[in-house]
């Protein structure tokens, strides 16, 4: 996996574009969020998240569909379970990921930060593939971004508190801390 700095897109990597983006009002990028999905809930490898970051989710064939599938939203990049990476949006974009956010203070956290998904939920596990894909590529993301740094790598739950939970009590923190990309 490479980072093609001009055009902020990986090499190495499944390409999914989703039109759910726009343009980071001044080009910063200095926080990686770490959240959690899975299409229907609960259910892994359906190929619905890309479906659903590419509006193209079909709102009959599940009733948790007919909710979301007006919604436009997408994320920079998805792990799924065995480990495979996927990216929707370059990085040099503001994907649309973290809603009403707030980090130190500042809000609107998509104008400054990556997205990164992990195919899952808030009650199992994550699995060591994709433990394995998640430093590699959070590795690979601080050092094109130097402003990411440690303690600017955090969960959907730290950044919109009381509104999200993810990626939930079960995912292994102190897994990135032994791997030295946070403190």
């Amino acid at each position: 996996m490479q980072l093609d700095h001009a055009t902020g897109w990986c090499r190495g990597i499944r390409h999914c574009p989703s039109p759910n983006f726009n343009q980071r009002p001044d080009g910063e990028i200095s926080l990686l969020v770490i959240h959690n999905i899975s299409l229907p809930p609960g259910c892994f490898g359906t190929g619905k998240v890309q479906q659903f970051f590419q509006n193209c989710l079909p709102a009959d064939e599940h009733p948790f569909f007919e909710e979301i599938s007006t919604l436009q939203v997408s994320a920079h990049f998805l792990i799924e379970r065995d480990g495979a990476v996927t990216q929707f949006v370059s990085c040099l974009d503001r994907a649309w990921h973290a809603g009403v956010s707030s980090f130190a203070g500042r809000e609107g956290c998509n104008d400054f930060s990556l997205g990164i998904e992990l195919e899952g939920t808030d009650d199992e596990p994550f699995s060591e593939a994709q433990y394995e894909s998640l430093i590699q590529l959070c590795s690979l993301l601080q050092q094109a971004y130097p402003a990411i740094t440690p303690e600017r790598i955090c969960g959907h739950s730290d950044i919109a508190p009381g509104r999200k939970t993810d990626p939930g009590p079960n995912f292994d923190w102190s897994r990135l801390r032994a791997a030295a990309i946070i403190t």
